[in-house]
């Protein structure tokens, strides 16, 4: 009898231990309709401050963001230009776990190889073709890659790396993204290794990319621009 209320206890300690993890592995869940986020407030909390749900108003959920807009690419040295709609714009989105972006893409231009280290991501091609894929993680490092048409639908994994590339030397390419978190972050690749402050050590970089340190050099002299806005 023991034994049995032992193993018992065993079981279910595993599966609150696994549903804990699972509660803690996305944005916080709402405990009351909403919580619209108080940007006033100094306190620091694993997200944002509730304001007083006496104060808050449908603007608190609105944001004339003017998505219908084609955004200027022409400024980007890859080519493309993100539009995020986040917590940071839409007060209204905290603790809801969802967030969006309209990303423009210039012929042949391209979102590169970037992580969204607390969101899944679900992109819809609304104009041009978009050729897209994303890597799993050590050791396997598969690429899963697709290209995409107008109406088509291609969605990324929490943390791995992935991007879109528009392969059309004439054409743009418009795409809207939904993103599973209201801050879900944007670590691109390329910026993070070569343009971090302060820099990687070249010793590190010419190791890990098997390349001569003047290589690593020359990349980290570049001006490594965000496409983010």
């Amino acid at each position: 009898m023991a034994s049995f209320s032992s193993s018992c206890f065993l079981l279910c300690t595993a599966i609150l231990a696994l549903v804990s993890c699972q509660a803690l592995s996305s944005d916080p869940g709402p405990l009351q309709d909403f919580c619209v986020a108080d940007n006033s407030s100094r306190v620091l909390v694993n997200g944002l401050i509730c304001k007083d749900p006496k104060a808050v108003t449908a603007d608190d959920f609105f944001l004339a963001a003017k998505l219908d807009m084609p955004r200027d690419t022409k400024m980007s040295k890859v080519g493309s230009n993100v539009t995020l709609i986040n917590v940071m714009k839409i007060a209204g989105l905290n603790t809801l776990g969802i967030s969006l972006a309209r990303i423009d893409y210039a012929p042949l231009g391209e979102n590169p190889p970037h992580t969204h280290p607390r969101a899944t991501e679900i992109l819809t091609v609304l104009d041009g073709t978009l050729y897209v894929g994303f890597v799993t993680s050590n050791p396997e490092n598969k690429l899963f890659s697709k290209e995409l048409r107008k109406g088509d639908v291609f969605v990324f994994p929490q943390g791995l790396i992935h991007f879109q590339f528009n392969p059309n030397p004439y054409k743009p390419a418009v795409a809207i993204a939904a993103l599973s978190s209201q801050n879900p972050g944007a670590i691109t690749i390329a910026n993070a290794v070569f343009g971090s402050e302060p820099m990687i050590s070249d010793d590190v970089l010419a190791k890990a990319f098997q390349v001569e340190k003047k290589t690593v050099d020359w990349l980290q002299a570049q001006f490594w621009a965000d496409n983010h806005n």
